[in-house]
């Protein structure tokens, strides 16, 4: 039988004054994972688990999912799960709120995957397919959790864009598209979530260490090296500053302070400046960044590097 939900309480006065201050913990409520088969998913799972949550955990990677499991505590189930299927989604939910044995804390709507190719070679096709994941999955998930979250009066949706839901780069069209409309999406739901108890979180990750650049999906080559797959995800993996398990830290721990919007890693926070200081140029100030590192024997910018493809798994 699933727990009554807890009563939603206000902040307190000090944490409405302070807004660092941890205000909604989710220790021991029920928390929902997608893209949870590897990467910042399978660590945002891990992590929650440890913190005493029950934890369901989606993916169409049923091998990785019982990867994630092994080792977790307390209550957790696993879902093989298209997000791209809206019906399917709604069917999950349903099943979510007869299991929970706890009110639902989060919803991390986590899975996605990314294209690397130029507006003139790219696929439409694997667009249509990123579109379809990286977007439309955010936004069915949402729409099957959120009645949920607003008739027990708590609880985040926590969706993941991407540092390239900060800045556009080249050969990243469809990619930076669908994050720069989960980001829309999720800072419309914020405001009008007003009121309700429930709270919508963008996140955006910057380069992270996980198996997504071994899981490429390319329409065309971003430049002529001649690079084999094997040696692009190992460059991305050399460039990439922060590791899935940190990720997964910064993420629930914003969540859990009330952050609207969370930056994981530093290239983040330099993007996020960069769009700020030069919306019309931040290009050429990562160019000139580069060049400055380049002189000093330093990598080029982590989040400049080509994005490969995953399945639908944590995309940064």
């Amino acid at each position: 039988m699933t727990t009554p939900p807890a009563p939603h309480r206000s902040p307190s006065r000090l944490s409405r004054l302070r807004p660092g201050a941890r205000r909604d913990p989710l220790r021991g409520r029920t928390v929902v994972v997608t893209g949870a088969a590897s990467g910042m998913g399978r660590e945002l799972s891990r992590r929650l688990s440890r913190d005493g949550c029950p934890v369901v955990l989606a993916d169409v990677d049923t091998a990785g999912l019982a990867g994630t499991v092994e080792g977790l505590r307390g209550p957790v189930r696993t879902v093989e799960l298209d997000v791209a299927d809206a019906a399917a989604v709604r069917e999950f939910a349903t099943a979510v709120a007869r299991w929970a044995p706890a009110p639902i804390g989060a919803v991390f709507n986590n899975a996605g995957v990314a294209v690397t190719g130029s507006v003139l070679e790219g696929s439409a096709d694997d667009d249509e397919w990123l579109r379809r994941i990286d977007f439309d999955g955010v936004v069915n998930g949402t729409r099957a959790f959120l009645p949920l979250l607003v008739a027990q009066g708590s609880g985040t949706i926590v969706n993941t864009s991407s540092v390239y839901g900060l800045a556009a780069v080249p050969f990243h069209s469809a990619y930076c598209a669908a994050k720069f409309a989960v980001r829309g999406f999720t800072e419309s739901l914020r405001h009008e979530l007003a009121g309700t108890g429930v709270r919508a979180v963008v996140v955006h990750p910057g380069g992270v260490r996980t198996e997504i650049a071994r899981r490429s999906r390319t329409s065309s080559e971003p430049d002529d090296r001649g690079l084999s797959p094997e040696e692009r995800a190992a460059e991305f993996e050399a460039l990439a500053m922060t590791g899935a398990d940190r990720a997964a830290r910064i993420i629930v721990d914003g969540v859990e302070r009330g952050r609207s919007r969370i930056l994981v890693g530093p290239d983040a926070r330099f993007f996020d400046l960069a769009t700020r200081l030069t919306p019309n140029h931040y290009m050429a100030l990562v160019g000139a960044l580069e060049s400055a590192l380049a002189r000093f024997g330093g990598p080029p910018v982590p989040a400049t590097a080509p994005a490969p493809s995953a399945r639908q798994e944590s995309n940064r």
